[in-house]
C-alpha cells in the first residue's frame, strides 16, 4: 500500500464519524443519549419522528461506532460509545456557534431575556449551590437524573413542576437546567417559576457541558 492510499484510508475511515453527524436528527439523537441509554420508542417519541425512521438514524451512527445497542425483552436500548462521543457533539456545537452567524444569531434570541438567564460562571454556581446560595433544579426526567446530574442539584421533572412548587423555597434563587443550550424544558420551567413568584433562572449547561469543562457530576 503506497502512502496515497493510506492516507486516502485514514481519512476515509475520519469520514464516516463527520458523515454519522451530519443530519440533525442524529445530533439531537446524540445530545439525548448523552443524558443516558434510552429505547428507540423513546428516541423517536422525542426527537418527533416514527420508530422506523429512528432506527435507521440510530443504525447510522451504530456503523460509525458512536453508539452501542443492546436487546431487552422486545426493545433495542442505545446508549453511547463513550464519554467522548458526548465531548465531541459539546465541542461540534461550540465550533458551529463561533463560526455561523446564523446559529449565534439563533442563540440571541433565546436569550432575548436576560432576566431568565443565570449571570455567573460554572465554578460560582458550584460554590453558591454548596453554600446553599442557590438551588441547582433538573427539569429532565427522572431516569436521566438518576444516570448523571450537576452537584447538589435536585430532580424535578418538567411535567411535575407545577405540582410540586411547595417543596421549592423562596428564599434562594433557583437555577434551572436541562439537556444543554438547545434543551427548551428549562425555560418553561423558568416561565413557570417566575409567574408563581420565584426567583427563577436558567443556566445553558447541561452535564456534557459541565464534562466537557472537567467538572464533576454525580449519579451512577
Amino acid at each position: 500500500m503506497n502512502n496515497r492510499t493510506l492516507k486516502d484510508l485514514l481519512y476515509e475511515q475520519v469520514a464516516r464519524v463527520g458523515k454519522a453527524l451530519a443530519s440533525p436528527k442524529r445530533l439531537e439523537m446524540l445530545e439525548m443519549l448523552a443524558q443516558g441509554e434510552k429505547a428507540v420508542e423513546s428516541v423517536a417519541a422525542e426527537v418527533g419522528i416514527d420508530v422506523k425512521l429512528a432506527s435507521a438514524h440510530l443504525k447510522a451512527l451504530k456503523e460509525a461506532r458512536l453508539v452501542q445497542s443492546r436487546r431487552e425483552g422486545k426493545r433495542m436500548v442505545y446508549r453511547l460509545s463513550g464519554k467522548d462521543v458526548a465531548h465531541l457533539g459539546v465541542t461540534l456545537r461550540q465550533v458551529a456557534e463561533e463560526h455561523l452567524l446564523e446559529l449565534r444569531l439563533a442563540l440571541q434570541q433565546m436569550m432575548a431575556e436576560p432576566d431568565r438567564l443565570a449571570s455567573v460562571g460554572r465554578k460560582e454556581l458550584l460554590a453558591q449551590a454548596k453554600r446553599g446560595e442557590v438551588l441547582v433544579l433538573d427539569v429532565r426526567p427522572q431516569e436521566e437524573f438518576d444516570t448523571a446530574h450537576l452537584p447538589y442539584a435536585r430532580s424535578m421533572p418538567l411535567p411535575e413542576l407545577a405540582q410540586r412548587l411547595a417543596e421549592l423555597p423562596r428564599d434562594v434563587e433557583i437555577v434551572a437546567y436541562c439537556r444543554g443550550p438547545f434543551c427548551l424544558m428549562s425555560d418553561e420551567a423558568v416561565k413557570l417559576l417566575q409567574a408563581r413568584g420565584y426567583r427563577a433562572r436558567k443556566t445553558f449547561d447541561g452535564v456534557s457541558e459541565w464534562q466537557a469543562a472537567g467538572l464533576p457530576v454525580q449519579g451512577a
